[in-house]
């Protein structure tokens, strides 16, 4: 797996490439942890990843987690065939703010998660009255 970083005024993109499987997910967990700042944005270009088994899903949600947990949001970037049929069967796919392009998610940074996210990050929907 390859990895490559562009920082942002606000927040950071990192670019994967590869396969992100058992013997790589430690390492894009590493990386992320010297090149994220806490409470910015994060967003992870999948454009070059190959490959994602069971492990790398894991690590995704882990890194999601720790995310938003410290204050920041993840989007996920232009997620090729493999990886995208992994996170759809899984149901992650709508639980993630997933964009067709790295440009893409730049240009969202300000949307508000979708509903689905927002209830995963803890947020309850508006009482009825």
């Amino acid at each position: 797996m390859r990895l490559d970083c562009r920082r942002l005024a606000d927040g950071v993109v990192i670019g994967v490439a590869g396969e992100l499987d058992a013997s790589s997910a430690d390492d894009l967990e590493t990386y992320v942890g010297r090149v994220w700042q806490p409470g910015r944005p994060l967003i992870l270009d999948l454009g070059g990843l190959t490959f994602m088994d069971s492990t790398g899903l894991h690590v995704l949600l882990r890194v999601h987690g720790e995310v938003r947990r410290q204050g920041g949001r993840l989007h996920l970037a232009a997620v090729q065939d493999l990886p995208a049929r992994l996170l759809q069967i899984t149901e992650v796919w709508d639980a993630l703010s997933i964009h067709p392009s790295a440009e893409a998610a730049i240009a969202n940074l300000s949307e508000p998660p979708p509903p689905r996210l927002r209830r995963l990050m803890g947020e309850r929907p508006p009482e009825r009255r």
